[in-house]
């Protein structure tokens, strides 16, 4: 696992290139340009001809920029993977140089500018890298502020450079730690998948291994006693046969365990793996209220239910409610998407089907996901 990813709802080879999860994050990221409003205003009503011109110009070259920065960023990961560093502190200078060009325009108000570079810097440089850069812009701001004729000492703007640079490193740390639990989640899922491939191949061979080797021995002596002693020979051949059914039975009989789940079993389970997952479990103790009949179908609702839970939903918290007709998977994740059920779903509602249950699927009361089996009316 990656330590320093580098953007939820994402594929395997996107968490693990450290992109954030959200398709929404330029969005929110937007809902900022808001305080751009006082520039802007400045602009309008104090600035005339071309210094007007390209004051607006400026302006509104520097919120592309700020929002073509979150959108791409969105694509490559954090810290601009793929981007030198050069290029990185390139795309800084070329953002001030358009704060500096909405000087004439805007006055002192362009130094809300700096506010939008610091929350890039702390984003897309390492933070030996940006920590320097944002102790630039504050002290640049609290000296323009001193020095530049006709320009008054306000610390609000400073405290916001500050507040930007802290709330921007705590988001980018979350979003870290959010990836690295999605891949940690995955990880366990695909663990669990194999350990369960390696806990039915080692009961296979169990099975087969001191059968075949029986038969290997007696098919061998047989070939030799054909011409020696027919009768031995026929006597080893029958035994070969009788053993050969033996293991044909055994597997079948574990290929029918395999197939047919515990309902007890699964929730035992079930609540292993959420628990190794870091997903709090909420799973009934007993099932002794659900009918004998609707207890495999359960079981399979139990296990794909809980599994897209661990795989998907970035849940918090999964809760298994069950009565005498129903069961319900509920989590407090991502809820449902538009795309179509998998394998494991449709698979599961053939297996409804055949017994006149309903499967039914969809967003959770409160948010999350919610998968619902129901037997009868």
């Amino acid at each position: 696992m990656k330590t320093e990813p580098s953007a939820v709802s994402a594929p395997a080879d996107s968490l693990r290139a450290g992109r954030p999860p959200s398709r929404w994050g330029w969005l929110a990221a937007g809902i900022w340009l808001f305080y751009l409003g006082s520039p802007l205003q400045q602009i309008a009503k104090h600035s005339h001809g071309m210094t007007r011109i390209v004051g607006f110009l400026a302006l509104l070259l520097f919120a592309v920029s700020y929002m073509a920065f979150f959108v791409w960023i969105r694509r490559v990961g954090l810290n601009a993977g793929g981007m030198a560093l050069w290029q990185r502190l390139a795309y800084l200078i070329g953002m001030l140089a358009l704060g500096a060009l909405m000087v004439p325009a805007a006055g002192q108000t362009v130094l809300t500018t700096l506010v939008y570079i610091t929350a890039i810097a702390m984003v897309s440089l390492e933070l030996l890298v940006a920590v320097p850069i944002v102790l630039v812009l504050l002290g640049g701001a609290e000296l323009s502020m001193r020095l530049v004729p006709g320009w008054h000492d306000d610390s609000s703007y400073g405290l916001a450079i500050f507040l930007s640079a802290l709330a921007v490193f705590g988001l980018r740390r979350a979003i870290q730690r959010s990836i690295e639990l999605s891949i940690a989640r995955q990880d366990f899922a695909e663990l669990a998948v194999q350990e369960e491939r390696n806990r039915f191949a080692r009961d296979l061979h169990d099975i087969l291994g001191h059968s075949l080797t029986v038969i290997t021995v007696k098919a061998e002596l047989a070939g030799r006693l054909i011409s020696a002693n027919p009768s031995r020979a026929a006597q080893e051949v029958a035994e070969v046969e009788q053993l050969a059914r033996a293991a044909l039975a055994d597997v079948r009989a574990a290929v029918a365990g395999y197939r047919e789940l515990s309902l007890a079993g699964e929730l035992v389970s079930a609540r292993a793996a959420l628990e190794a997952a870091e997903i709090r479990a909420d799973l009934p103790t007993t099932v002794d209220d659900v009918p004998e009949s609707h207890r495999e179908l359960f079981a399979w609702v139990v296990r794909e239910g809980v599994t897209n839970v661990i795989r998907h939903s970035g849940a918090r918290k999964c809760s298994v409610r069950l009565s005498a007709q129903q069961i319900e998977v509920l989590d407090d994740g991502r809820g449902p998407t538009t795309s179509p059920g998998g394998h494991g779903l449709i698979g599961l509602r053939e297996r409804a089907d055949q017994v006149g249950a309903t499967l039914s699927v969809g967003q959770a009361p409160g948010g999350g996901f919610r998968l619902a089996v129901r037997v009868g009316p």
